[in-house]
């Protein structure tokens, strides 16, 4: 037992918010479920992946309550999901949005302060990548159509920045497999852009000076992860830099106040 204890803390503890679902295959009743390619790809790369329940009643979330939970992290994953409330970048609805979750929607933007804060490695995929833009006073185009650009079920070549955590990762190009209908349009403070779309639409968002490991994807790296080497080196960075940062938690502040 000592034995399988040791060898499961050599894998970094990844912690994944679940995704509130009306249905699940084998589950009678409405579910908390994790994209399988995710949790797997995160797995393939050393990691272990937990999934974490969304807990922001009414639409708020407690950053004190966060902050506890997430200690026992080694990393952050933020994955894809349903389009965010608009209202949280100042925004008006638009008739194209789904599956929208204040709970959700609050629970994810806490996580995204919280491991901002720290020096939590982060890696924000789609949804994810959307909420780290939000928190950091970013918005989001809401309906890519309306201005010419189809990413649903989308493969594409991307170009990635010299010298950026993605490229170290995954080289100087990409091929990306997409599924969103709305994306990045303000950055938020601190953020830059390192890989763009043949149509301009930004693809990667990284912070160049930040202690902990962060990179953000429009596109779904675990689509191809199990066939794409360079898919799957982007899930290996993430999980080495869990595996090596400092396992201080000193950097979490102490503020509780709710968001």
């Amino acid at each position: 037992m000592a034995d399988t204890l040791q060898r499961a803390r050599h894998r970094p503890l990844i912690l994944i918010p679940s995704r509130f679902s009306d249905s699940a295959s084998a589950l009678r009743y409405r579910a908390e479920v994790g994209a399988r390619a995710l949790v797997e790809a995160i797995f393939q790369a050393g990691g272990e992946p937990l999934l974490m329940h969304p807990h922001a009643p009414g639409g708020q979330a407690d950053l004190g309550d966060v902050r506890d939970r997430l200690a026992v992290a080694d990393a952050i994953l933020l994955p894809g999901g349903g389009d965010l409330d608009p209202s949280w970048s100042g925004q008006n609805p638009h008739p194209s949005q789904y599956d929208v979750d204040l709970e959700q929607d609050a629970f994810d933007l806490a996580v995204a302060h919280v491991a901002l804060e720290s020096d939590l490695p982060l890696l924000a995929v789609c949804r994810g990548a959307q909420a780290v833009n939000i928190a950091l006073g970013g918005s989001t185009i809401q309906d890519m159509d309306e201005r010419g650009g189809h990413h649903r079920h989308r493969v594409h070549d991307i170009a990635t920045e010299a010298d950026s955590l993605l490229a170290e990762a995954c080289g100087p190009r990409v091929i990306a497999s997409c599924y969103h209908h709305q994306c990045i349009d303000r950055l938020g403070d601190g953020l830059f852009c390192t890989a763009r779309a043949e149509d301009g639409v930004i693809e990667a968002i990284e912070m160049p000076g930040r202690r902990g490991w962060f990179l953000g994807t429009q596109w779904h790296p675990e689509d191809t992860a199990a066939t794409d080497p360079a898919q799957a080196a982007l899930f290996s960075a993430f999980v080495s830099a869990a595996a090596h940062r400092p396992r201080s938690r000193s950097a979490f502040a102490q503020s509780s106040s709710p968001l």
